[in-house]
């Protein structure tokens, strides 16, 4: 690729920059991300992968759904990733009793004393999700009417109270934790609720190495608050410039194909999928992923690769995306269950058996 492009300026202006401008972007957003990720080390032990997906979902202003049993860290590195990038951080802990309220915020009346005499004013009251990093913890353990409440703030960006829309502060993400062992009292989350999460990212239980360490830091004198290495607008400067990554058309032909295989037969309509989709999505799946997923595979795609130094997408960046971005938008059948078939497995099956280049 040679000659001018066309990227998004702090000032949100389309100025004409040469690549070599970009390159020199990329490269100082490397840099600046390696300091965010030692910063966060210092109070996450181990993590890497997870912590790399949830950069990935806040640069490119996409939610994450944290999944692992108690006492992994999920918590921790939400207030940890807030302090980093000095974002407005909120939490709400979900129960059986939250109500949409809670969330959103409420109108409320008050009494103004004026020369004219006492008038009654209806006033909004801000919610929790009136943050730029909102923490909604064990989100499973509220009821859907509550779970709902979040949608139209996950998608839009807003709220709507009383009949007015409040625009909500930038950049908003919403990292959303679950415990997958215990059930009991949960409810799961609807197709549309997970839909909107850019990611969802397993957390795993840490190893003997970094437990050994979690029990020294969490223990003994600890190592403080860690401190801001990344402002808010810096962050929203490096989103725009993500988008600006190259996807070859190859690359996103081979997205688009990977998103319509995870579809069985009998829903694809008319979708040119050919052959691609495999006898285990035809034999599991009951519902595949949503165009969202493709978006998702691609913002993390170009933010992979911009945080390796390179302006274009590979293969190895649109692997690393597709799991995260797929394994929750795949609802399974009883057969799945009954099998012990994951949606992780059937993806990896995907991009196994995809071919890359139709042409060869």
């Amino acid at each position: 690729m040679t000659g001018p492009i066309d990227f998004q300026s702090s000032a949100h202006a389309t100025i004409p920059v040469t690549l070599a401008d970009v390159q020199r972007e990329v490269d100082a957003f490397a840099q600046d991300l390696n300091a965010v990720r030692r910063t966060i080390a210092q109070q996450v032990v181990g993590q890497s992968d997870v912590v790399e997906y949830v950069l990935a979902g806040i640069f490119c202003g996409g939610h994450v759904l944290l999944e692992g049993v108690p006492g992994t860290g999920k918590t921790l590195l939400v207030r940890t990733l807030a302090q980093t990038f000095a974002l407005k951080f909120g939490r709400v802990q979900f129960t059986p009793d939250l109500m949409p309220a809670d969330i959103t915020g409420t109108v409320v009346a008050s009494e103004v004393i004026s020369g004219a005499g006492t008038a009654r004013e209806f006033r909004f009251r801000p919610g929790p999700v009136f943050c730029q990093l909102l923490l909604a913890d064990e989100i499973n353990r509220a009821t859907p009417k509550t779970q709902s409440a979040l949608l139209e703030a996950m998608q839009e960006k807003s709220v709507s109270v009383g009949g007015t829309t409040h625009a909500l502060p930038q950049p908003f993400v919403v990292l959303a934790t679950q415990n997958p062992i215990e059930q009991e009292g949960t409810y799961p989350l609807p197709e549309a609720q997970l839909d909107r999460f850019f990611f969802k990212v397993l957390v795993p239980m840490p190893n003997r190495s970094d437990l050994g360490d979690i029990i020294d830091l969490t223990t003994g004198k600890g190592r403080g608050d860690p401190t801001a290495v990344m402002p808010a607008d810096r962050v929203t400067q490096y989103a725009q410039l993500i988008r600006q990554v190259v996807l070859a058309p190859a690359m996103r032909d081979y997205i688009a194909r990977l998103v319509i295989a995870t579809q069985p037969a009998s829903l694809r309509g008319g979708a040119d999928s050919g052959s691609f989709s495999s006898s285990q999505v035809e034999s599991f799946v009951r519902l595949g992923a949503s165009p969202r997923a493709a978006q998702s595979i691609v913002l993390g795609a170009k933010f992979r690769a911009m945080s390796s130094g390179r302006t274009a997408v590979s293969l190895d960046d649109v692997r690393w995306a597709a799991t995260p971005a797929l394994r929750h938008r795949l609802v399974l059948n009883f057969e799945a269950a009954a099998e012990g078939i994951t949606a992780d497995a059937i993806v990896a099956n995907l991009l196994l058996t995809m071919p890359v280049d139709l042409s060869r």
